[in-house]
């Protein structure tokens, strides 16, 4: 149990771990890729760590001995059969690319994880690896991991992901589709939402010499074939991590510079800013970093976060401390997280006395200012590591409250009540 400690004000300034999205993608480039590459400001954390376990397993040699920076020697596309499956914990990204990158080997694969992941819906990326030849499926018929797949190579040519609520699918595809056996067409039915991410993963693939043509709604798309080379790649501060610090920011009137988090950034989540300054914080960015400084009164907005639904759960904390309605749009993606982020949020912001309404979609906030109604409470974060550090946030300024199973952290941030601290 974590109790949170009310601060009047902050100044300070902070640095966060490196971007975990950009982390994963990076390596599985770099894993994939002819000769080796050396990634600049990692994240070391409970998910990348699964990741590169399981790329060991496959035959990737991965050292991260050094915590700055981490070798990992590409074997130019070819993938090992492991001797026991591939365990993920709740790691949902590592889950969707691992299962696209074990297609690429010869020999069956075995892809699993922790109780919430057998619950986490993946038969979109199943009927696209279909199309490209694979033999792939559910083992409990469920469109959910465990899954099977007997791999022998990517056939490539065209198939459709059937729907594009969540980015990973397709990023998953696009990460392994240089490796088909013949070049890759790529269409998406419906929506494509958080399209920051995918630009990240064709921005990554290019860094590392695969450039993909895509139209500009992101639905369509051609990858040629060839091979990742190995090089050097610096990885931006975490945004997702950084929002917390904003965010502390912005509740408490104060200013919180984040030094590594750069303008402009890779990250879609790095757009919090923008929203945080139209309810009235002054936002500065420059080559020393991105700085917030909290208003004496924050303002309600109504926001589309389609696209950044990471840091939706910030947002929605920061809005109980403004005046007026929030309105949290387009955020139903939320609910196929750690937890159902969309109804956890509503749950536990109603605890500590905070009106919302909870719909299929949104999330609208009553923000009240004067705290008159707010109340201490226990948080349950429900194994989610997102709900733990946004609701800190919310103990800066209503005392009282306390975080349950506060290590969960650990999957994303591991040091972040240690950075928390820093906030004086």
């Amino acid at each position: 149990m974590k109790v949170i400690t009310p601060i009047a004000n902050v100044d300070c300034q902070i640095t966060v771990p490196g971007s975990k999205s950009l982390t994963q993608r990076a390596l599985i480039a770099a894993a994939l890729a002819e000769g080796s590459s050396t990634l600049l400001g990692p994240l070391t954390s409970e998910d990348t760590e699964y990741t590169s376990a399981a790329l060991r397993a496959m035959g990737v040699e991965v050292d991260v001995g050094d915590a700055k920076q981490w070798q990992v020697h590409g074997k130019g596309g070819r993938i090992a059969t492991p001797i026991a499956p591939i365990f993920l914990g709740n790691n949902g990204t590592a889950t969707r690319f691992l299962t696209s990158v074990a297609t690429l080997g010869a020999g069956d694969f075995t892809i699993t994880g922790g109780p919430r992941m057998a619950e986490r819906p993946i038969q979109p990326l199943i009927d696209a690896l279909r199309g490209w030849g694979v033999e792939i499926s559910s083992i409990a018929n469920t469109g959910c991991p465990p899954l099977v797949i007997q791999a022998r190579g990517l056939r490539g040519g065209r198939t459709l992901l059937p729907e594009g609520k969540s980015s990973q699918y397709l990023s998953s595809l696009l990460l392994v589709a240089p490796y088909a056996v013949q070049a890759a067409t790529l269409d998406v039915s419906g929506e494509v939402l958080s399209k920051p991410y995918v630009t990240m993963t064709m921005a990554v693939m290019e860094a590392f010499g695969v450039k993909v043509c895509a139209n500009e709604e992101l639905d369509h798309f051609v990858v040629p074939q060839g091979a990742y080379r190995g090089r050097t790649y610096q990885i931006e501060g975490d945004a997702s991590s950084a929002s917390y610090f904003w965010a502390a920011a912005a509740v408490t009137g104060g200013r919180v510079t984040v030094s590594n988090v750069p303008n402009p950034s890779l990250q879609g989540d790095a757009v919090l800013v923008s929203m945080f300054e139209q309810m009235g914080c002054l936002v500065e960015k420059a080559e020393a970093g991105i700085t917030v400084t909290g208003p004496s009164q924050l303002k309600a907005i109504e926001v589309d976060m389609a696209n950044c639904p990471d840091v939706a759960p910030t947002l929605a904390v920061v809005a109980a401390f403004a005046a007026g309605t929030t309105v949290i749009k387009n955020i139903a993606h939320l609910r196929i997280k750690e937890c159902d982020r969309l109804h956890v949020m509503a749950t536990e912001l109603a605890k500590i006395g905070v009106k919302t309404q909870e719909l299929p979609d949104a999330l609208i906030v009553e923000g009240d200012p004067g705290r008159a109604n707010f109340t201490g409470a226990v948080i349950n974060t429900h194994d989610d590591h997102r709900i733990a550090m946004c609701f800190a946030v919310a103990g800066l300024v209503v005392p009282g409250i306390s975080i349950a199973d506060e290590e969960c952290v650990a999957k994303s941030f591991p040091q972040f009540w240690e950075t928390f601290a820093q906030l004086k």
